[in-house]
């Protein structure tokens, strides 16, 4: 049990390190291709994040088992706005930028709407799979456009820019991060099994949050460092990749058989914490909502545990 303890403290150690290598890396990133921070957020770190996720969905979808993936995805979008968007805010308020708000939060609103409208008839087909890839697409198109109009509109670059030292600290910060989700799950699982938790429990629970901790680690870190458009980019962009890209690349490989009323509560839960987070028109984000979508979290949690 001991050595549980010490492979949790050294996976949240990691975390802590990664997340500011990343953090720090993705900031040096944006500022040697001359773009916002939340456009490689929302891109290049969520796609980074995100790879937990996408390596369970190709594998379940090989092994012949693609439900497993789409459950991963959707519990993984409310893990992601309900607790790490949720524990962000409760550190201080998130100003969103307006690109964000136009181009991100209505396609991570709208993409759990699009995934319960496809699972009417209890199915993700092989078309339901590449018309999610489609929309993954125009989006990434979208976030490319402005990325390139950033660039051409940009003068001068603000600050000395080192591309090979943002790289550098952008993999080893990923690396750091993907360790300390592996290390978290191991060690918080045989703790929880000391206490007498079912396998669903922690899966629900221990697991989830491990697979998480990479978003976990960059949007805490990024909100302590002044960084919101990177916390905030790197969780719609998680999100958006999971309910739209992981999905449909899922249902593309193996059509997915799921009941509607099963994945009902992770689909409501993720429109639900999307709009709680949605910006005023100022921009801002208040502190209390992290309130409000740590209560969702809860909620889904139960729910989980209670279908299980």
């Amino acid at each position: 049990m001991a050595n549980a303890y010490l492979i949790l403290a050294a996976g949240l150690v990691c975390a802590a390190v990664g997340g500011e290598l990343f953090v720090r890396g993705a900031v040096g990133l944006a500022r040697a291709v001359r773009v916002s921070p939340g456009i490689i957020a929302a891109t290049v770190a969520a796609f980074a994040t995100s790879s937990p996720e996408l390596t369970v969905a190709i594998n379940a979808a090989l092994a012949g088992a693609p439900e497993i993936s789409l459950g991963d995805a959707l519990g993984s979008n409310v893990v992601n706005v309900g607790l790490v968007l949720a524990l962000a805010l409760l550190i201080a308020p998130i100003t969103a930028r307006p690109s964000s708000i136009r181009r991100d939060f209505p396609v991570a609103l709208l993409a759990p709407v699009v995934l319960a409208i496809l699972l009417v008839d209890n199915r993700l087909s092989r078309l339901d799979g590449a018309l999610l890839l489609a929309a993954f697409v125009a989006w990434l198109v979208a976030v490319t456009r402005e990325a390139a109009g950033e660039r051409s509109a940009a003068a001068a670059v603000l600050g000395e820019s080192k591309p090979f030292r943002a790289v550098v600290e952008s993999v080893i910060g990923l690396a750091l991060l993907v360790a300390a989700g592996k290390l978290i799950v191991e060690g918080a699982t045989e703790i929880a099994r000391s206490f007498g938790l079912s396998e669903f429990a922690i899966g629900a629970t221990v697991v989830a949050i491990g697979t998480s901790v990479p978003e976990l680690a960059t949007a805490i870190i990024a909100r302590l460092r002044g960084h919101d458009e990177v916390g905030l980019g790197t969780v719609l962009g998680s999100n958006i990749l999971n309910g739209l890209m992981i999905v449909g690349t899922t249902a593309a490989i193996t059509p997915i058989s799921v009941p509607l009323l099963q994945a009902a509560p992770a689909l409501v839960l993720g429109v639900a914490t999307v709009a709680l987070s949605y910006p005023r028109r100022s921009g801002i984000v208040g502190r209390w909502r992290g309130g409000m979508l740590l209560a969702v979290y809860v909620v889904f949690v139960m729910t989980a545990l209670q279908a299980g």
